[in-house]
């Protein structure tokens, strides 16, 4: 599959995404959702609804972050292992890890689970075999540059 090479707007985003600013990030990629045609529509839009699940989580609403991850999970399956030099396939991984994670939680415990979250060292890593760690999710480009 070939596609065109995103806009710089793209790569502004999904800088926003990594540093946790979703609300500028949904901005961000939005506008490029609006124009954009398929296949790269569907694509923006499921980036777009995991920063917006994110964002949900960081204002506390469990619900909206739940259904939000849920939807951009789904938009994005079908763009693994990568595409415009998104590692899609780790950033899936990521999502699903957070919303298996806010499912157990529940949503009278969201407030907690969020602390829990914001008290982790920025690069700290996670122990996968004990699942101790859960986090945002993070975009890795696999650009050549």
């Amino acid at each position: 599959m070939t596609s065109a090479v995103p806009p710089a707007e793209f790569f502004q985003g999904v800088e926003q995404f990594n540093q946790q600013e979703f609300y500028a990030c949904h901005d961000t990629l939005e506008a490029l959702w609006m124009e954009a045609l398929e296949p790269q529509k569907r694509f923006y839009q499921g980036i777009l609804q995991i920063a917006v699940g994110c964002y949900h989580l960081g204002n506390l609403n469990w619900q909206g972050a739940v259904i939000l991850l849920g939807e951009g999970i789904g938009r994005l399956r079908g763009y693994q292992p990568v595409y415009e030099g998104i590692d899609v396939a780790e950033l899936l991984i990521q999502s699903v890890q957070l919303l298996q994670a806010l499912q157990e939680t529940g949503p009278e415990q969201v407030a907690d689970f969020v602390k829990q979250l914001e008290s982790l060292p920025a690069n700290a890593s996670g122990d996968i075999s004990t699942n101790s760690v859960t986090r945002l999710p993070k975009i890795s480009t696999l650009s050549g540059n």
